[in-house]
């Protein structure tokens, strides 16, 4: 059984005092996290008092970035080593925010997944809607996600199994403009079919799969329902806290 995930990401806002504020808020109104995970990505400067305020809560809290090496000359950077010894298990990468604002291309953040994976980190990668076509041994033509195959390059069978993929359309993020639950479970089926192909039936079944975009109280129910999508990366939804419990809770 896949355990659902919604995954709030907060991007460049909030005061390291505005979150723990947050966390105090939503904590105590969270489901079970056998039933369904509950995360947050927050700004680095705000994460070790979140995991401070959020302790024996089912919350999770989460990195939004993280550099591909553990230590060194690295100015600026966040060490994955150092996020995992401060008690953050989760860090998103390959968002579309990075591809396209920092230049982030997927050698690179291949390497950020495989870091991550080797300070038991548990990665959540993002990708958008760019398909492609291949023709497998058999001769019989798969639609991919090719995103997804250069992000997940060389990973193991076991190692892939720790990954959650985000099925984020460009269109969708920040817009307004939601995929209707056919569009996003046409994203999260291909996505998983990609993973069957890479790595087999068994290991596409086990992953997680979640959609972001302009997620809201009013379609996540629906988003939820589709076989292929297991949970929602919240962005702006994600910033009240009111707004946060309903879509958590829907």
């Amino acid at each position: 059984m896949r355990v659902p995930m919604i995954a709030g990401n907060w991007k460049m806002n909030k005061t390291v005092a505005e979150a723990v504020a947050f966390v105090k808020q939503v904590k105590d109104q969270l489901p079970p996290a056998s039933q369904q995970e509950t995360a947050l990505a927050a700004p680095t400067l705000a994460l070790v008092p979140m995991v401070s305020a959020a302790a024996g809560s089912p919350l999770k809290v989460m990195a939004e970035n993280c550099y591909y090496k553990d230590s060194g000359a690295f100015t600026g950077e966040t060490s994955p080593r150092a996020l995992y010894a401060a008690g953050i298990h989760h860090v998103i990468l390959g968002h579309s925010e990075r591809r396209n604002y920092f230049h982030e291309t997927d050698e690179l953040i291949n390497k950020k997944v495989k870091a991550a994976l080797a300070n038991d980190l548990c990665p959540i990668v993002c990708c958008d809607d760019t398909m492609g076509r291949r023709i497998a041994y058999d001769q019989k033509i798969h639609w991919v996600v090719n995103r997804i195959l250069a992000d997940v390059k060389d990973l193991s069978e076991d190692e892939v199994e720790k990954v959650t993929i985000a099925y984020e359309p460009n269109w969708a993020i920040g817009t307004g403009q939601s995929a209707d639950p056919d569009q996003a479970e046409e994203g999260c089926y291909l996505i998983r079919q990609t993973i069957s192909d890479m790595y087999g039936s068994k290991v596409a079944n086990n992953i997680r799969i979640l959609y972001g975009g302009s997620v809201t109280t009013k379609n996540v129910g629906a988003l939820m329902a589709q076989p292929d999508i297991d949970g929602a990366l919240v962005g702006v939804a994600s910033l009240d806290p009111k707004t946060f419990l309903q879509i958590v809770n829907h």
